[in-house]
């Protein structure tokens, strides 16, 4: 389904990405560390999305958290250091696969087990520190 590039639609996901923050705050302290980071990486996702669609640009979905920040914060100088910021989330553990998928840590480790030392409340306030700036940014459009 292809996204209409504008203010209206680039809000509607700014709204998820501030409900799956919440989400994930829900999560702290309940012994799943891998699903503060997923959720914290579901609502970097749709902010960043809604940066592109305010923009009027249409979402391609290619290149990734990372790619958006990018692109971002090169074509607007008032995102300067979002690249930093995702990819300090990104050095937590914030991902997509490896927080959901056995697969993708050695056998036995589940995700559930991978993350023990995830400082949460440190993720979350980073996470929410990049979202404010890209909410702020799309209400100056």
């Amino acid at each position: 389904m292809a996204l209409t590039p504008s203010i209206p639609e680039a809000l509607r996901w700014l709204r998820q990405a501030m409900s799956d923050l919440q989400a994930a705050h829900n999560d702290i302290r309940h012994c799943c560390p891998n699903w503060v980071l997923f959720k914290v990486h579901q609502a970097l996702e749709k902010a960043l999305v809604a940066a592109v669609l305010c923009r009027g640009e249409a979402f391609k979905g290619d290149g990734g958290l990372m790619g958006m920040a990018q692109r971002l914060e090169a074509e607007e100088p008032e995102l300067r250091g979002l690249v930093l910021d995702v990819q300090g989330l990104c050095d937590c553990g914030m991902d997509g696969k490896a927080t959901q998928y056995p697969s993708y840590h050695p056998f036995p480790m589940t995700p559930s087990e991978a993350f023990p030392s995830v400082d949460e409340k440190a993720v979350l306030e980073q996470a929410e520190k990049v979202l404010m700036t890209l909410k702020n940014h799309v209400s100056r459009k």
